[in-house]
């Protein structure tokens, strides 16, 4: 910094909101000052201005960041979620559910149903708005997780991946049930719920009726074990009906046919 700029007051101004990391103070502040002026807003009512749109602003960004980290597959709120295409799904219980309160409660979430009924949705938007309101949150397959544990394990790092699966208030366990896992596969799973057990939520999503998760574990004391667990403190969402996708790609075939 020249002597010029070291006595000039933006350039000092600007320099120390850089250091104290308030860069939406330094982008509003100029253009604040004029508009309170104009309107005949006292400094305190100034002052106030400017660190609410930093505090709006630092609160946008770290959902984002949050958003990111929990490595979605796509970004699908329950706004855009088809309710009446599932006419028997608790839509009030999800909504409540949207609140996010079963996070601080720790209790899991089991969503049940055919391939294509919105269960990958429900639980990206469930996860969304648990960002939304400032939770850690991950999302995973099924089939994915266990081979991440599975090359953590060989690596000796299996231990540092599975603390930080622990550490997330909400993880999402997606498409239990598409892929029937080796015995080694099954343990790694059962272990990473079985440590979240009580200690944060966990949300499934499964094409198979509970009776039938042993074809995927392979072993009743297993599939039973982590049932036990995953039950314990619950809220079962039964999404039987038609293939949504089905019918949107139905429908996009019959547009195009006119």
């Amino acid at each position: 910094m020249s002597e010029t700029e070291a006595t000039d007051p933006k350039v000092l101004l600007g320099h120390h909101l850089k250091k104290l990391k308030l860069p939406t103070i330094l982008a509003e502040y100029d253009k604040q000052a004029r508009q309170c002026a104009e309107q005949g807003i006292d400094h305190p009512r100034y002052l106030l201005r400017l660190v609410e749109l930093e505090l709006i602003e630092r609160q946008r960004r770290n959902v984002e960041r949050r958003i990111r980290a929990a490595k979605f597959p796509a970004s699908k709120s329950l706004d855009s979620f088809e309710f009446k295409a599932l006419p028997d799904l608790n839509k009030v219980l999800v909504l409540e559910l949207a609140r996010c309160e079963f996070v601080i409660r720790r209790e899991n979430i089991i969503a049940l149903g055919p391939s294509g009924t919105g269960k990958t949705h429900l639980a990206i938007g469930l996860g969304l708005a648990a960002c939304q309101k400032g939770m850690t949150v991950g999302f995973v397959t099924a089939a994915g997780l266990v081979n991440q544990l599975a090359e953590a394990r060989d690596e000796k790092r299996l231990m540092r991946l599975q603390a930080s699966l622990a550490k997330l208030q909400l993880l999402i366990i997606d498409e239990l049930g598409y892929v029937p896992l080796s015995q080694t596969g099954a343990e790694l799973l059962f272990e990473v719920i079985s440590q979240r057990y009580e200690r944060g939520s966990t949300i499934v999503t499964s094409n198979l009726a509970f009776e039938d998760w042993t074809s995927v574990f392979g072993s009743e004391r297993l599939t039973g074990a982590l049932l036990d667990r995953l039950t314990h403190h619950v809220h079962i969402l039964e999404m039987n009906g038609d293939s949504y996708r089905l019918k949107q790609s139905k429908a996009r075939q019959a547009s195009h046919g006119r």
